[in-house]
């Protein structure tokens, strides 16, 4: 692989309310999986064209989904519509570490680069589950 995968991404912090939408861009879990995508893009380009439609083609899917889904979400008024769609993009982001742990095994990627893209994809589906915990509990009260 050529070139050195980068995670980048700015820390904000976002009022909960359920009353009014958030904008997604000042989310750190939408710009730290919007990083990811580009990172996940940049690791593709080197794949064989043999797998243009087949795991590049689900790879792009399943990253851009990611926070595709929590912009969606963003956009609806309420948090239960945000928590519905960020439990989506969780779901992608669990496909996303099945097609990152097989492209790992079929040696398209190496370790080092698969640990370091899975690294963040766990710590960005982490931090969904808390903002959906964060979201039903505000929900309650």
């Amino acid at each position: 692989m050529d070139g050195e995968v980068i995670l980048s991404y700015q820390f904000s912090v976002v009022s909960l309310n359920s009353k009014t939408m958030q904008d997604f861009k000042n989310l750190v879990v939408w710009k730290r999986s919007h990083a990811l995508t580009l990172d996940s893009y940049r690791v593709i380009k080197s794949f064989p064209a043999s797998e243009q439609f087949g795991l590049t083609s689900q790879i792009r899917r399943a990253a851009a989904s990611i926070p595709a889904n929590i912009a969606e979400g963003s956009g609806h008024v309420g948090n239960p519509e945000l928590a519905r769609f960020l439990s989506i993009a969780s779901g992608s982001a669990s496909e996303l570490e099945y097609h990152l742990i097989l492209t790992r095994d079929l040696n398209l990627i190496d370790a080092k680069t698969h640990n370091k893209l899975n690294s963040e994809l766990v710590q960005i589906n982490r931090m969904m589950g808390s903002l959906i915990t964060r979201l039903k509990t505000n929900k309650r009260q």
